[in-house]
């Protein structure tokens, strides 16, 4: 049997305790650890999950020049909150059922569920370290005169 094919991007955050965030990641937003390696302490040196065969890596902080030059690698939490990203996620199940699975784990719920003027249901929520996860299920098939009538902004496809 051929392998999958490798994923063309792999999105990776960053927790101050990163098998404390794989735990909850699962409990909270029902992902699944499909790669943990760790060093003899088990201190976590590299993980991923997958949610819906999407693949996202989970990773400590991290300052090493060797590997990531002058960057340093933080979890919102060490650096008052502050994101640089978001990850946008597509579900195939209940929405609603899943932001409340979310809530019950301690996810700070920061959108509740709402119809989107682009044709989706979304809400968005923080995990305990403070990254964004905005979760979305796609509700009707819109086109971009509709979108640009319901939302007021000029929508394109290209530069």
């Amino acid at each position: 049997m051929a392998a999958a094919p490798e994923p063309v991007v792999t999105p990776s955050v960053f927790y101050r305790d990163p098998m404390a965030a794989l735990k909850w990641l699962e409990a909270a937003f029902g992902f699944e650890t499909s790669l943990l390696v760790t060093d003899d302490a088990g201190k976590v040196g590299h993980a991923e999950m997958t949610f819906r065969g999407a693949p996202i890596g989970v990773g400590g902080e991290l300052e090493s020049a060797a590997l990531i030059g002058s960057a340093a690698l933080r979890s919102p939490a060490s650096i008052g909150g502050v994101g640089t990203q978001f990850i946008r996620i597509a579900l195939d199940g209940d929405l609603d059922a899943h932001c409340e699975r979310a809530r019950g784990a301690g996810a700070n719920i920061t959108q509740e569920p709402a119809n989107q003027f682009y044709g989706a249901r979304t809400y968005r929520a923080l995990d305990p370290d403070g990254h964004v996860w905005t979760f979305h299920q796609p509700t009707e098939a819109l086109t971009v005169a509709e979108m640009e009538r319901g939302s007021g902004l000029t929508i394109r496809t290209s530069l």
